[in-house]
């Protein structure tokens, strides 16, 4: 399954916003969602970040935890120690920043490190926001009231001040239409290939639909049901996922317990890398133009080890 190189430039008309096929070629095939970056230290998230340029994963999604580095500063930082790979963020919260900081903040990375910077943004979830001391708002019409105020935001840095791709964390259909109405696509999270069907058939043919995709390495059932539900026991206490799950096919009772054993076996892609590249392909096939891997270490299958196995059979 070979990997496009991301594309090194920006749009000839520097005034329109990047569309979904040019962020799509920007970004590759295959990525890295990683939150575990934010737990080590600045050295060695770094070197990581180049470990997988040069094992040849096209991006690097971040996302912004409630309390730990800013998602932004982080990514400038990220892009200064590599030299090819796009880093993106997965997601910046709008609580956190106001359009305007938002977008410049993108124009600033993208003229920076040209096509090398995605900008993803979601509302997050009530208690994190309601955590920092903000007001957690109805999602979908916050967002559509920030995606039509970031595209008024004045720019009076150096030109030409591109905005960098634009995608909205979106689990349900009001979510992604105004992904593809206001921003250049979606980044969907905690997913499965019947819900990357469905989003590509809200998004059309030229938004980009880029999703997460848990990973477990392991061979053993038993020991990867455990990880998973490890792993997914926080994201159940949250609303909005679980309304989600719902959505897609699931039930109340597989919410239960940690997640049913069809719960698990749905969102999680796990077993050995012939496993993970067959529900890779099945979202490519379902419509997606990129997937990023988020690895759920299990046994000795840490993170870069996952991921240097997964390159072989992926990239």
């Amino acid at each position: 399954m070979p990997v496009r190189d991301p594309i090194q430039r920006v749009p000839d008309d520097v005034t329109a916003a990047p569309q979904g096929r040019v962020a799509a070629d920007r970004l590759g095939q295959i990525g890295v969602w990683s939150g575990r970056l934010h737990r080590i230290a600045i050295n060695e998230a770094s070197e990581l970040a180049a470990e997988w340029e040069e094992l040849g994963y096209g991006a690097i999604w971040i996302p912004e935890p409630p309390a730990g580095r800013d998602v932004l500063s982080f990514a400038a930082v990220l892009l200064g120690r590599t030299k090819k790979i796009v880093a993106a963020t997965g997601i910046a919260v709008i609580w956190n920043r106001d359009p305007t900081a938002m977008v410049n903040s993108g124009r600033t990375l993208q003229e920076a490190h040209p096509g090398r910077f995605v900008l993803g943004i979601g509302v997050s979830h009530r208690n994190s926001v309601q955590g920092r001391g903000g007001q957690y708002e109805t999602p979908a019409t916050a967002m559509r009231e920030y995606l039509e105020s970031m595209r008024r935001a004045r720019y009076d840095g150096f030109p030409p001040g591109t905005q960098a791709p634009l995608v909205v964390a979106a689990l349900g259909p009001r979510m992604t239409r105004l992904g593809a109405e206001l921003a250049d696509g979606v980044h969907p999270f905690l997913t499965n290939p019947v819900h990357t069907d469905a989003t590509r058939q809200v998004l059309g043919d030229d938004p980009l639909l880029a999703v997460e995709q848990a990973v477990i390495l392991s061979r053993s059932k038993e020991k990867a049901r455990e990880a998973a539900r490890e792993n997914l026991t926080r994201y159940l206490e949250w609303e909005n996922y679980r309304r989600h799950l719902i959505r897609i096919g699931f039930t109340e009772d597989d919410l239960e317990s940690g997640g049913s054993d069809r719960l698990i076996d749905g969102i999680y892609a796990w077993g050995d890398e012939a496993d993970v590249e067959r529900r890779v392909s099945e979202h490519f096939d379902a419509g997606a133009d990129h997937v990023c891997l988020q690895i759920v270490p299990v046994e000795d299958a840490d993170e870069p080890k996952s991921l240097r196995l997964l390159a072989s059979a992926l990239l």
